[in-house]
């Protein structure tokens, strides 16, 4: 299962937008919609109305939707989970998410977030994740996390999966914060990077490639005209590059070139 959440965990739309992305990429078909009555406050989350059939008016309401996928040339199915972060009744949601996920034969859940940080959008969008599974831990050079203080829906989907007996691990994106509007393509992909890693298969990049370049040029763009934003990017740099860049560390020139031989092998 792959889990993704609106909101807290959901700088710029960067976690979200991934688990849309494999939705679309995989024709992935709705599974189950939970009931939003007991975990929503529809004055935070209001639902929607619009035009359906016949002019008919439909309420769309802030429900918890998971999907059921079958990526091609994979053994494994895949379930995709979207929502955005309950108001209330946590344990009750997690225990309702996790229950539907065991009578499905989940095995792994990787839940997806997303940060505002200091991070210059000229350098790749860093990707930080933690697990406590050894099996995670390994194939994708994770450690347990560390911190302390807040947590979000997440991080409590993630324990009670844990207490269940699901491996579990968590990836978060750091999206730069002075371009904080949705949506962070850029992001995006680094998510679906990392996500490819903790799976083990190529994940179909559609036409994020071209959205990330798009929204690399707006950025350009952007900062070209506004000198004070250039000089702190400047900034962000100068201390960005001198300190260690996982990004170009030998482990992730590696999994970068697993990443590109899986794809090579399996074309979109």
């Amino acid at each position: 299962m792959v889990a993704a959440f609106e909101g807290w965990n959901d700088a710029a739309d960067a976690a979200s937008g991934t688990v849309d992305h494999l939705i679309e990429e995989w024709d992935a078909e709705l599974l189950i919609e939970l009931d939003p009555e007991d975990f929503y406050d529809f004055q935070v989350h209001r639902p929607h109305v619009h035009s359906g059939d016949d002019d008919e008016r439909v309420i769309t309401w802030p429900a918890p939707t998971i999907y059921h996928a079958r990526p091609r040339r994979s053994e494994r199915d895949v379930l995709l989970l979207r929502a955005p972060e309950p108001n209330f009744r946590w344990k009750a949601f997690c225990s309702t998410v996790i229950g539907v996920a065991k009578l499905a034969g989940v095995s792994e859940l990787i839940t997806l977030g997303a940060l505002l940080a200091d991070s210059p959008h000229t350098r790749p969008v860093p990707v930080s994740g933690s697990t406590t599974d050894v099996t995670l831990m390994d194939r994708m050079s994770l450690e347990p996390s560390r911190y302390t203080g807040p947590v979000g829906i997440t991080t409590v989907l993630n324990e009670t999966a844990s207490r269940e007996g699901i491996a579990t691990a968590s990836l978060w994106a750091a999206v730069p914060h002075y371009l904080a509007e949705p949506p962070c393509p850029k992001a995006t992909l680094a998510l679906l990077g990392a996500l490819e890693d903790a799976v083990g298969m190529p994940l179909p990049q559609g036409v994020l490639v071209e959205m990330t370049d798009a929204w690399q040029r707006g950025a350009e763009d952007l900062t070209s005209r506004d000198a004070e934003i250039a000089e702190y990017v400047e900034a962000l740099e100068n201390e960005r590059d001198t300190s260690d860049l996982p990004e170009a560390s030998g482990d992730a020139i590696a999994r970068e070139f697993e990443r590109y031989l899986r794809r090579r092998d399996d074309p979109e």
